[in-house]
Order: structure tokens, then C-alpha cells, then sequence
């Protein structure tokens, strides 16, 4: 836990979790050989806040979704450490733990993610002055099945999962998905993502809602997209499609597929001296994100 002594992480909600049952399982914190820490059994959603120097903040916020397949949070590798970075950069950023679905511990676990995600780009926003933030430069980032959440977000924003009362604007400005999980179409979807938040024989009409590629319209926000061609996990086709149906709609966009370098690689393919977050930082410069 030696990561967050210097962040303040905060409860995602005030008083009761939507959705939620009385779960006993508790949650664990496992650190890993190479530096990660995964999160088991989330059922007590959190925000942990990583905000920039005053005197190098833009306003632009990034909230992340670490990887994990719906089972876990990659939180150091696919989060913390990513915040770091964004923070170099003047952008805040926003770690979620998002609740793992489970029958057992809330009503609809299909949902339950979901509600979480929106949940955080409303704190961010009703909390925009208090954290010196833009409310209209919030993006959404996922790595993996968190990129598969974040693309829900990005597409599904015009319904309300959660309490909306003073009417927070929930659709991120922009979005960025590191070899993401986006559908759950069966000839391209990591089936145990799938399986893990919709079930193991889900309709059809399910499959599609949450096959995020064919949920882009002409408002689905600009996106940022990086993938390895050899991913034998969440096989590349996943950006490629989502990339195809943004230029559909015309929506900027801009994807880099590297050779090689599998999946879960997190900020560094080490096939590459390349680094993708220096490209990501380039497109954010160039959607005026970086700016003061």
C-alpha cells in the first residue's frame, strides 16, 4: 500500500451503493513480482486522486479503468503509475477501483461497472473547481477489460446508471484505450470478460449493447487507441473495429498497432524503444488538451 500515501483515494458514493448487496467476501491487495499490485474482490468502489503541480495544471482530467478481465484491478501498473505520468504532463488524473461484478455482492453486475465509471466522471465534474479542472477537457482511459468499460462509457453515455439529479454532463470529452477489450462479438471477444460481466449465455441483443463498436454515433468522443498485432488476448481486430466506426462517423481519431508485444504490456512494450504514451501525449497536445 505504500503507493497511496501521498494520494487521497475517497469513497465513490456517499451513502449506499447501487445495486449493491450485503457482501462479506473481503476485498485483497496483492502485490506482485514486478512492481503491480491486482485487486481481488471489489465491492467498495474508490477514487483515488492524483493531481498535478498548481503551477503545471492544464485543467484536463484523465480517469482510468485498470485491466484485469472483469475479475481483478491491475492498479499500479494499468493505474497509479500511469497517473504519475499524466500528473508530469499537468493533467490530473483519477484512479477508479471499480466493483468486480458478482451476482453475490450486487442485483446486476452487468451494470454494476458502469454505474461506477459514470459515478466517477460526475465526482470529477461537480468537484471541478474544488481540484482546479476543466469541466469540458474529462477523458476516459481503460487499459484491457477496463478499456472495454471505458468504451461502454464513451458509447453509453446518454442513459443515466446512476442518480443524476443536477443533470452532470456523464459523456467524457475524449477517450483513450489501451489494448482494449470493445466487443464481445464472438469471433473477436475475450470471452472471459465477457463471460464475467454479462454472463455465460447472454441474448443477443446483449452481446451487441455491449459490443461497443457497434454503439459509435456522430457523438461518441474523440479517441486515442493502442494495440500489439500479436495480442493473443484481446485480439487486435477489438481497435481496429472501434477505429473503423469512428471514421464511419467521423470522429477524430488516431490508432497506433504496434508489431509486437502481446497484451497487458502496460505503459512499456518492451519490443519497442517506442514509447506510446509520448505518442499519446503528442495527441493530446494536438487536441488542445495540454494547453493552459
Amino acid at each position: 500500500m505504500q503507493h497511496m500515501e501521498a494520494q487521497q483515494t475517497i469513497p465513490l458514493y456517499d451513502g449506499e451503493i447501487p445495486g449493491s448487496r450485503v457482501y462479506q467476501t473481503r476485498e485483497l491487495w496483492e502485490p506482485q513480482d514486478n512492481g503491480d499490485t491486482i485487486v481481488h474482490f471489489i465491492s467498495e468502489p474508490t477514487l483515488t486522486l492524483f493531481l498535478p503541480e498548481k503551477s503545471k495544471a492544464n485543467g484536463t482530467t484523465v480517469i482510468i479503468c485498470p485491466g484485469g478481465g472483469y475479475w481483478i484491478n491491475s492498479i499500479v501498473k494499468e493505474g497509479f503509475a500511469v497517473a504519475r505520468k499524466f500528473n508530469e504532463m499537468g493533467v490530473a488524473a483519477f484512479v477508479l477501483k471499480y466493483r468486480i461484478p458478482n451476482d453475490s455482492a450486487m442485483t446486476n453486475k452487468a451494470i454494476a461497472p458502469l454505474q461506477d465509471a459514470q459515478r466517477a466522471i460526475q465526482i470529477v465534474r461537480m468537484n471541478a473547481k474544488k481540484w482546479n479542472i476543466d469541466i469540458d477537457k474529462v477523458g476516459i482511459m481503460g487499459f484491457s477489460a477496463g478499456g472495454h468499460l471505458a468504451s461502454t462509457v464513451a458509447t453509453h453515455f446518454n442513459y443515466n446508471y446512476i442518480d443524476n439529479n443536477d443533470k452532470i454532463n456523464l459523456r467524457p470529452d475524449f477517450a483513450i484505450f489501451i489494448y482494449p477489450v470493445i466487443s464481445f462479438q464472438e469471433d473477436i471477444a475475450h470471452i472471459g470478460s465477457r463471460d464475467q460481466l454479462i454472463g455465460k449465455n447472454p441474448p443477443a441483443n446483449m452481446i451487441d449493447s455491449f459490443s461497443n463498436e457497434l454503439q459509435v454515433t456522430n457523438e461518441t468522443p474523440p479517441t486515442f487507441l493502442v494495440h500489439a498485432t500479436d495480442d493473443n488476448v484481446a485480439p487486435v481486430m477489438n481497435s481496429i473495429r472501434y477505429y473503423e466506426a469512428l471514421i464511419h462517423h467521423k470522429i477524430s481519431a488516431e490508432m497506433h498497432i504496434y508489431k509486437a508485444g502481446g497484451h497487458g504490456f502496460g505503459m512499456n512494450n518492451a519490443t519497442t524503444n517506442d514509447k506510446w504514451m509520448d505518442r499519446c501525449k503528442n495527441w493530446m497536445g494536438s487536441m488542445g488538451l495540454l494547453s493552459k
